[in-house]
């Protein structure tokens, strides 16, 4: 079998198992589990229906990098739990939810699917740097456009896009970017830094929409050729030039921000799929009360 490498947005997956599966059966110590839940069936059927031979859970061991954050105070910070102790800032997590992930950690675990994460980073940094370096085609599962940059053609990289829900998985390649905003992959952080995302707290160009956005870059090619266009008095409309003029500022950091890192330095792991133990997933399963979710997972998974 040819092989092809799954690359988990994993909290964006629990998240949505969280609010899109119904909070009706417990573990017998009375904690919650349909995200745990939740998420075992993602697995079960991203496995089945796309087999990926090569599995990873990419972990947010740093949900808003300080880095990032000097860079653009807004980033995230709507999501950041008040008061903030010193340390680093606590995202605002459900508490039902907040005591599933060792839970989710333990079944990812228990079905040898590795979790990888990087100190001072994001999982989409995680997915950038195992998706530049990866020797076989990508399926990068995510709720977050932000991703959509990595996707790359020749390279066989691609985003199954779970925003509408898991019955209606999208899969988006460059054709996919390109009708549904008007730019290819390769410029989306260009053409999100100029648009802005009030969802990651990035502000954007103030005046400049979408449509404006994509049609500086169909001029221009990239971010940096708009403001060298812009300097020299030929991108766009008076107005346009402005605006961008007026957000200089921001935008020297927000091509940063936006963009995803893609040379981390990981610690060593085996991402290939191979048989589990099923006496030990069956007494987790047991344990948490995980149930018929656990037995799809490893239905989906290796003997």
């Amino acid at each position: 079998m040819t092989d092809r490498i799954m690359l988990l947005d994993t909290a964006s997956l629990y998240f949505r198992a969280f609010y899109g599966v119904p909070d009706k059966v417990k573990a017998p110590d009375g904690t919650s589990v349909n995200a745990a839940r939740g998420l075992l069936d993602m697995i079960a059927k991203l496995v089945t229906t796309y087999e990926p031979t090569r599995l990873v859970a990419c972990w947010d061991d740093d949900w808003r990098p300080a880095w990032r954050v000097a860079l653009l105070p807004t980033y995230k910070a709507h999501r950041v739990v008040e008061p903030v102790a010193a340390g680093p800032d606590l995202e605002e997590v459900p508490d039902p939810l907040q005591a599933q992930i060792p839970v989710i950690r333990a079944a990812l675990d228990v079905l040898g699917i590795p979790i990888v994460g990087a100190a001072a980073h994001e999982a989409d940094d995680v997915i950038g740097t195992l998706a530049t370096r990866a020797d076989a085609p990508v399926d990068i599962v995510t709720g977050d456009r932000d991703l959509f940059q990595l996707v790359d053609d020749e390279r066989g990289i691609r985003v199954i896009y779970t925003a509408r829900g898991m019955s209606n998985l999208e899969i988006v390649d460059d054709a996919a970017v390109f009708g549904r905003y008007g730019v290819h992959a390769a410029q989306y952080a260009d053409f999100a830094a100029l648009r802005g995302d009030p969802s990651d707290g990035l502000p954007g160009v103030s005046g400049i929409g979408e449509k404006s956005a994509a049609s500086l870059l169909s001029a221009c090619g990239s971010l940096d050729g708009i403001r060298s266009a812009v300097a020299e008095g030929t991108a766009g409309t008076a107005a346009q030039r402005a605006k961008i003029t007026a957000a200089a500022e921001y935008l020297d950091v927000a091509p940063t921000v936006v963009g995803v890192v893609r040379n981390l330095t990981l610690a060593p792991f085996d991402d290939h799929l191979r048989a589990v133990d099923h006496d030990a997933a069956t007494a987790l399963a047991e344990e948490w009360n995980l149930g018929s979710s656990m037995t799809r997972a490893l239905a989906a998974l290796p003997r």
